[in-house]
C-alpha cells in the first residue's frame, strides 16, 4: 500500500454527481455524497461544484442498497447519514494525535456503518435483512484514500499514463473469475450470478472487511464512483471515451450526466449512478 508524501500546494477539484431510477424501478436504491469536512463540521457538497483542497478535505461516496419493500433505499440512504457525523470525528482525533492511519479510519467507519445498519434490520420488520455496498474516496493534500464493499466501483483514469483501471474488487465470484482472467469483461456483465454479493454492509454477515487502498494523484487524474448499474450497461473503454473523448454535444453535459444518459439509453434496467473527481 502506498503511503503519504510530503504535498505542499493546495490542487482544485472539480465533481459532478447524476443518479436515475432508470425505466424499470419504482423506485432509487442508490444514493451518492459529496462531503467537505474537517475537524470540526461537515457541509454537503452540491451535484456540481469545484473547490481547492487544502485545510478541508473531501469526501464521495455511492451506495446500492438492497432489501424488500423500502429497505434497500433505508440503508443506502442511513449510510451516506452515518459518514456525514462519523468521519469528522475521526478526523478529529487523528488531528489530536491518536495512532490512527487512513485504513483503520475507513475501517472503523465501515465496521460502525454495518452495525448500525444490522441493528436496524434486527429492530424494524420493514428493514429486515437489508444491505448495501459502499464505496468511498477521501481527498486530501496529493493523496486519495478509499474504502470499499460490494459491487459498486471506484475506477481510476490518470493523465499520465491514460486509460483506466478499476482500482475496487467485486465481491463476487464473478469479479473473482474476471480478475483471475477466467471470464472476459463481456462474460461477466451477462453473468446471471453476477450480483450475488459475497460482502456488503448489514444483512447478516458478521464481520466486515472492507477493501483499502491509496492513490497519489496529480492534476489531469480523474475519479468515477459507480454503482452497478452504470457498470453494467457501459464498458470500461467506453467509460474512458465520454470521460476524456466526450463529442462536441455530449461535452455540453456535466461528466457524471453523459454516462448516466449513456447507460439508460443502453439499458435503464437498474438505478444508475455516477459520480466524477477531476483534479485540476
Amino acid at each position: 500500500m502506498d503511503h503519504p508524501r510530503s504535498v505542499t500546494s493546495a490542487r482544485q477539484l472539480r465533481w459532478s454527481g447524476q443518479t436515475d431510477r432508470g425505466k424499470v424501478r419504482p423506485n432509487n436504491e442508490d444514493a451518492f455524497l459529496g462531503l467537505l469536512f474537517n475537524a470540526f463540521e461537515a457541509h454537503h457538497l452540491g451535484k456540481i461544484g469545484e473547490a481547492f483542497t487544502g485545510t478541508t478535505d473531501f469526501i464521495f461516496a455511492v451506495s446500492d442498497g438492497m432489501g424488500g419493500a423500502m429497505a434497500g433505499e433505508f440503508a443506502s440512504r442511513i449510510t451516506m447519514e452515518k459518514i456525514m457525523r462519523l468521519l469528522p470525528r475521526s478526523y478529529k482525533q487523528s488531528a489530536l494525535g491518536f495512532e490512527t492511519g487512513f485504513a483503520d479510519v475507513l475501517a472503523e467507519l465501515f465496521d460502525q456503518i454495518h452495525r448500525h445498519l444490522a441493528e436496524v434490520g434486527r429492530s424494524y420488520h420493514e428493514c429486515a435483512g437489508m444491505e448495501t455496498t459502499l464505496s468511498l474516496c477521501w481527498f486530501t493534500l496529493g493523496w486519495m484514500y478509499f474504502g470499499h464493499i460490494g459491487d459498486s466501483r471506484i475506477y481510476y483514469l490518470p493523465a499520465r499514463e491514460g486509460g483506466i483501471r478499476q482500482l475496487t474488487h467485486d465481491d463476487t465470484h464473478i469479479g473473482w473469475l474476471f480478475r483471475n482472467g477466467k471470464m472476459t469483461e463481456r462474460e461477466a456483465k451477462v453473468h446471471p450470478r453476477r450480483h450475488v454479493l459475497q460482502k456488503a454492509l448489514g444483512g447478516g454477515n458478521q464481520f466486515v472487511e472492507p477493501q483499502v487502498g491509496a492513490v497519489a494523484y496529480e492534476a489531469g487524474d480523474l475519479f468515477l464512483l459507480c454503482t452497478d448499474g452504470l457498470a453494467d450497461s457501459l464498458f470500461d473503454e467506453e467509460f474512458h471515451r465520454y470521460l476524456r473523448l466526450p463529442s462536441s454535444v455530449e461535452a455540453r453535459a456535466h461528466p457524471a450526466q453523459r454516462l448516466v444518459e449513456a447507460a439508460l439509453e443502453r439499458s435503464g434496467h437498474d438505478n444508475t449512478t455516477a459520480l466524477v473527481i477531476e483534479m485540476g
